[in-house]
C-alpha cells in the first residue's frame, strides 16, 4: 500500500500563551505580598503598570479585565477592605496571575472532522476542524483547534493561526459544564482548558466525529479522557457550532480505562462505541443511551508480534459501501507504536471482515525522535471522495497528515483476511 505523507506540519508554538492564576502556597504569604503592594508609592505603582503594559499586553486579548478579575478574587480571598485606585487594583491582579505556554512541550494526538462552515470554497475544496492535545509545563494537557482545507488533489492547506489564546466562560450544568466561546473568536483560539478537579491536569486524546442523529441533524460529539493525576475518567463532549460545548461525564459498568470512540451514526438503532478496557484488546458497545454503556464485547485482540503489547482504536470508525474502516494502534517491541486498519461488517460492526497483516504506518526516520520516541498515533481521520485522510501525532511531538486511497486499503483488507 501507497501512503502519502503530506509536507504540512503542526508543531507546538511556545508564543501562544495563556493567563492563569497564579497564588503563593498559604494565605499568610499572599498577605504578606498585598501589603508589599501597598507600601509602593503611587509613582511606583505606575511605573510598575507601566512596564507591566508594555511587556505583555501585546501578548493577550483582555488583560486588564483579567488582571481585576484577579483582584476582585484576591480581595474576597484575604478578606480585604483597604480601598485602591485602578493602577494599584492592576498591579495586584498581575501578581497573581501568570502566562502558561499551552503546547509549549508537544502538539499532538490529532482528530479532524468537517466543519460545519463550508462558505466561501472553490470547487472540489472542503475545509476541515482538527482538534489537538496540547501540552504544556506540568505535562498538562487541552484541547486546542486549528482549521483548513483540502483539495480536490488531497492538498492540504492550513488556516492562520491566532496568536492570541482565550478560555471559554464556563456555567455549571447537572453532571458536568458549559464552556462558551463568544462567536466571533476566532477558532484557533478557542482552547478547552482544564476547570474541574476531575481534570486538573489533563483534558486527553479528544476523539471528535461528525454524528447524523436519526431527523438527519448534524452533532458533533468528542469523548476524552480526564485526568486529575491518579484516576481517568470518561467524558463526553457536544456541539454544533465548536463555540458551545456541553460536557458531561459517561457511565456504565463497561466505562473503563481510554480510548473510547463513537460511530458517526446509530447501527440498528443503537448507539455503538469503540473502547479499549483492559490496556491490551479493542471492544465494542452498544447503548440506547448515549451517556451510559452498561456492556461490552471483544472485538480484536493481539495476533501479530508488532501488536502483542497493546491494541486500541485511532478515532471513529469511517463508513464505505465495503464496510466500516476501523484505525487502529498497535504497540509491540521497544514501545513502537504503528497504525493498522480492520475493516468490520456494515451492519454488524462486531463482526470484525478484514484486517492487516502488516502496518499501515510506522514511524520513519524523521518521525521517530519526540518527547516518546517511535510513536505514530490518530484520534480521528476523515473520508475525502476516494481516499482516506488521516492525521496522526510523531512521537508525541509534532502532528502531520497521510492519505492512502481508500479501494487500496479495503483490497489490502479483504486480501489478507
Amino acid at each position: 500500500m501507497h501512503v502519502i505523507r503530506s509536507s504540512v506540519r503542526l508543531r507546538p508554538d511556545k508564543t501562544r500563551v495563556l493567563l492563569r492564576p497564579f497564588f503563593p502556597t498559604n494565605q499568610k504569604r499572599a498577605i504578606k505580598i498585598w501589603r508589599r503592594i501597598l507600601s509602593l508609592s503611587a509613582e511606583e505603582v505606575k511605573q510598575q503598570v507601566h512596564q507591566i503594559r508594555s511587556s505583555f499586553e501585546s501578548r493577550h486579548r483582555n488583560l486588564s479585565d483579567f488582571f481585576l478579575q484577579r483582584y476582585a478574587w484576591v480581595q474576597s480571598y484575604l478578606g480585604m477592605e483597604h480601598e485602591t485606585d485602578d493602577l494599584r487594583q492592576y498591579l495586584t491582579g498581575a501578581y497573581f496571575s501568570m502566562e502558561y505556554a499551552v503546547e509549549s512541550a508537544a502538539l499532538f494526538n490529532p482528530s479532524m472532522v468537517w466543519s460545519p462552515d463550508q462558505s466561501n470554497l472553490n470547487e472540489g475544496q472542503r475545509r476541515f476542524i482538527i482538534s489537538l492535545r496540547a501540552t504544556g509545563e506540568g505535562h498538562i494537557s487541552s484541547i486546542t483547534f486549528r482549521s483548513g482545507i483540502i483539495d480536490a488533489k488531497n492538498n492540504i492547506t492550513l488556516e492562520e493561526s491566532e496568536q492570541f489564546v482565550s478560555t471559554a466562560h464556563i456555567e455549571s450544568r447537572e453532571k458536568g459544564y458549559q464552556a462558551i466561546f463568544h462567536s466571533s473568536l476566532p477558532l484557533s483560539e478557542r482552547i478547552l482548558f482544564p476547570v474541574v478537579p476531575e481534570e486538573s491536569k489533563g483534558l486527553e486524546d479528544a476523539r471528535f466525529v461528525r454524528f447524523v442523529d436519526d431527523t438527519g441533524q448534524i452533532i458533533y460529539y468528542a469523548t476524552y479522557t480526564a485526568y486529575d493525576g491518579n484516576t481517568i475518567r470518561t467524558r463526553l463532549l457536544q456541539t454544533t457550532d465548536f463555540a458551545h460545548f456541553n460536557i458531561q461525564t459517561v457511565s456504565g459498568t463497561a466505562i473503563q480505562n481510554k480510548g473510547m470512540a463513537l460511530f458517526p451514526r446509530k447501527v440498528d438503532g443503537k448507539y455503538v462505541m469503540l473502547s479499549r478496557q483492559d490496556n491490551e484488546n479493542n471492544f465494542i458497545m452498544y447503548s440506547d443511551n448515549l451517556k451510559h454503556w452498561p456492556s461490552k464485547t471483544l472485538l480484536t485482540e493481539p495476533v501479530y508480534p508488532w501488536e502483542f503489547f497493546q491494541l486500541g482504536n485511532c478515532g471513529s470508525p469511517i463508513e464505505t459501501d465495503a464496510g466500516w474502516v476501523m484505525l487502529a494502534h498497535a504497540v509491540g517491541p521497544m514501545r513502537t507504536y504503528v497504525l493498522s486498519a480492520y475493516l468490520l461488517d456494515l451492519n454488524n460492526p462486531g463482526k470484525v471482515i478484514g484486517c492487516l497483516k502488516e502496518p499501515l504506518m510506522k514511524a520513519d526516520t524523521h518521525e521517530r525522535e519526540g518527547y516518546v520516541p517511535n510513536v505514530v498515533y490518530s484520534c480521528g481521520a476523515v473520508k475525502h471522495n476516494n481516499t482516506l485522510v488521516i492525521p496522526y501525532a510523531m512521537s508525541d511531538m509534532d502532528s502531520g497528515f497521510a492519505c492512502i486511497e481508500l479501494d487500496q486499503l479495503i483490497l489490502a483488507l479483504t486480501s489478507e483476511a
